[in-house]
């Protein structure tokens, strides 16, 4: 079996369900070591026999399976545990190599309903969490590069949403943290670039725990595949996750892919669709109602800067 990442030490934040946990099982298929992330403490399950959470029971399963693998239940929108769970990957493995940051809520209400806490939330998790591991993951990046005296291996790999590309009525603070991670995707894969270091996007559509009811009636009928796979089921995203994270995909770096039931969708940076130059030094309201109110006269009253097409993309 092919293990491009043989060698290579791999975060997976958000990883002990759903998309993430496939995630991290991938990485460690193509021979990553990997810590697994997810917030919370050893329980008990269902039937009161003490459990070890799901965190380390990704990683036992990693570790079943040939693997290495550790455990860890931090809270990645704390500053300081985020910055202790890059540490815990350089410790337990000699250094970073692929950080997937993948951890998330939802407060799921319309923008004329959410409460500050519903948006302060979402915002601190998804938002915050990703920079917080970043800012660490990019200093280790930093120094071992200027040690060297020339580019590391590194790799990031966040996770935005349709969301944010299509528009969410339900979900503003989602769609806003989800526009969020992409321009610090983009910044990050300007300023460390010269690091060795490429930061992608990616924006999954998975049936998770998260998601339930938002896909509750998706992926039935004529939408399975052949197989019987879901096309809503996490597998499909985390082929893509591993391939970024692999040496083949160094010169891919600050792009945006809408993944899903055996689909990859490369996303076009926005274009300019129109320009308009004021005759004198300064636009007049005058002006401005003479050029712009013909050009928007005619085009359909529903159309905004969001890319509603994305969510009709399926596999052909």
């Amino acid at each position: 079996m092919t293990q491009p990442l043989q060698g290579l030490s791999a975060i997976v934040t958000g990883a002990g369900r759903g998309l993430g946990r496939a995630e991290a099982l991938e990485l460690a298929r193509l021979g990553a070591a990997v810590v697994v992330n997810d917030y919370g403490q050893p329980g008990r399950d269902g039937s009161g026999e003490a459990s070890a959470g799901p965190a380390e029971e990704v990683a036992a399963e990693i570790r079943a399976a040939g693997g290495t693998a550790i455990a860890h239940t931090g809270d990645v929108a704390d500053h300081q545990q985020a910055g202790q769970l890059v540490r815990l990957a350089i410790d337990e493995f000699g250094k970073l190599d692929i950080l997937v940051n993948n951890a998330g809520i939802l407060r799921d209400r319309m923008v004329f309903s959410m409460s500050e806490g519903e948006w302060d939330a979402v915002i601190r998790v998804h938002l915050k969490g990703h920079f917080n591991t970043t800012r660490f993951a990019a200093a280790h990046w930093r120094e071992r590069s200027k040690a060297a005296g020339e580019p590391v291996y590194g790799r990031i790999v966040n996770t935005s949403s349709e969301a944010f590309l299509a528009g969410s009525a339900g979900q503003p603070n989602y769609a806003a943290a989800k526009g969020g991670i992409v321009g610090l995707t983009t910044s990050t894969a300007l300023a460390l670039t010269r690091y060795g270091v490429t930061a992608n996007a990616i924006c999954p559509r998975a049936r998770t725990r998260m998601t339930e009811d938002v896909f509750a009636e998706a992926g039935a009928g004529p939408d399975q595949s052949d197989n019987g796979l879901d096309p809503l089921a996490p597998e499909h995203v985390a082929p893509l996750v591993g391939y970024l994270a692999a040496p083949a995909a160094g010169r891919i770096n600050g792009q945006l892919f809408v993944v899903h039931g055996g689909m990859v969708v490369i996303v076009e940076r926005p274009r300019v669709q129109a320009k308009f130059d004021s005759k004198q030094d300064t636009f007049s309201y005058d002006e401005l109602d003479a050029v712009l109110t013909p050009h928007y006269a005619h085009r359909p009253l529903g159309e905004t800067f969001a890319a509603v097409e994305v969510l009709g993309l399926k596999r052909q």
